[in-house]
């Protein structure tokens, strides 16, 4: 790689110019064989590769004085301070975020604070600022990275936000079957709902070491208020044990034939998926709020099987003004922001009637002052 590189850089020279041109070629083929064959063997070599080729077709700096290196890389000193700026001064981001700061002292933490943000905010929302994000990053000389991502495991793929190269380095964020299969989870024919919901368990279980803002409402574990997970190490060791307790039990459940005790389990889980929260609770239609909404689904799917197989099951998700369903919930939270004064902002655990055994609900409401 010593000779490639001394041998880019020498200027006027054709054979300088048909190498790059080569690495080009030979990144753009690598690239689309990557994109081609996703669980090829090979991949992680050859995303190493591409990095070692990325490396060498970037432009070499100057040497720069010391004085004014120190003056560049100085504490505060951000590329992307404009972006941060109208994030922070943006109104409608405050109605779904509150006026939480930005804390990032560095270009990549900025970038990965801001996109993780977005997130809990309604898509359309979302989209447009990833795009003025991408304008602000191509103005101070980065471009989108789509390769370089940060794999957490999920059920199936799908790019949670791109990276950075350039003037600014980030990898971006990704969800990765294959990363969920390296943790010795069973494939998609043997495993059924337990596959989609062992993502949910290991992509939770990842993100509350990414995203600092997380906090659980779990009953279970603390049941008088909403619980920071990064300032509270007890409760975010609690609720983890929790979780992983639930997953197993569901496992269990799901090993023997009584429909109605791994519908009990699978209720359990949900509330435990639901009651991993920030503050304000997220938006319904965003990445996040759809993400919990197909842990939801599943366990709709498992009501009505219950159903169909004469059982009397009635679960009931609660959302709307919480004086028209309060007799269904129990032990409920209120928060003074987000949302709508006087509704639900997040249906932590569904009502249940389970042959005529009723297992009351619970929520997070916006409250009317």
């Amino acid at each position: 790689m010593h000779q490639i590189r001394q041998l880019l850089a020498i200027e006027n020279s054709e054979l300088a110019k048909l190498l790059k041109f080569s690495l080009y070629g030979l990144e753009a083929t690598l690239n689309q064989a990557r994109t081609e064959f996703p669980l090829d063997p090979g991949t992680e070599i050859c995303d190493e590769l591409l990095q070692e080729i990325s490396n060498l077709l970037q432009p070499q700096p100057e040497s720069i004085p010391e004085n004014i290196l120190l003056q560049i890389s100085s504490p505060g000193e951000l590329k992307l301070i404009h972006l941060r700026e109208a994030f922070v001064a943006d109104t409608e981001l405050k109605v779904y975020l509150g006026n939480s700061s930005l804390q990032s002292q560095t270009d990549a933490d900025l970038w990965h604070e801001i996109h993780r943000k977005l997130l809990r905010v309604p898509e359309n929302l979302a989209t447009a600022w990833r795009q003025k994000a991408l304008e602000f990053a191509h103005g101070i000389g980065a471009l989108a990275d789509n390769l370089h991502l940060h794999q957490l495991p999920f059920s199936r793929d799908e790019i949670i936000y791109p990276g950075l190269k350039g003037a600014v380095i980030a990898p971006g964020l990704s969800l990765s079957e294959k990363a969920l299969l390296k943790t010795g989870i069973n494939p998609v024919a043997e495993y059924g709902n337990l596959y989609c919901l062992a993502g949910f368990v290991h992509l939770f279980l990842r993100f509350i070491d990414i995203d600092p803002d997380l906090h659980h409402a779990l009953k279970s574990v603390f049941s008088f208020d909403i619980m920071p997970l990064q300032s509270q190490p007890e409760q975010r060791t609690q609720y983890i044990n929790t979780l992983s307790d639930r997953w197993h039990r569901i496992q269990q459940a799901e090993s023997n034939s009584d429909e109605l005790f791994s519908l009990r389990a699978w209720i359990d889980i949900d509330e435990a998926i639901h009651s991993l929260v920030f503050i304000p609770p997220v938006e319904r239609y965003s990445w996040w709020g759809n993400l919990q909404q197909e842990s939801r689904r599943i366990l709709k799917k498992i009501a009505q099987t219950a159903i169909n197989l004469g059982y009397d099951v009635k679960i009931r998700q609660l959302s709307g003004l919480y004086a028209d369903v309060c007799k269904f919930s129990k032990d409920d939270l209120q928060l003074n922001c987000g949302g709508v004064p006087g509704e639900i902002l997040t249906c932590l655990r569904v009502y249940a009637r389970i042959n005529q055994e009723e297992t009351p609900g619970r929520v997070i409401f916006r409250s009317l002052r």
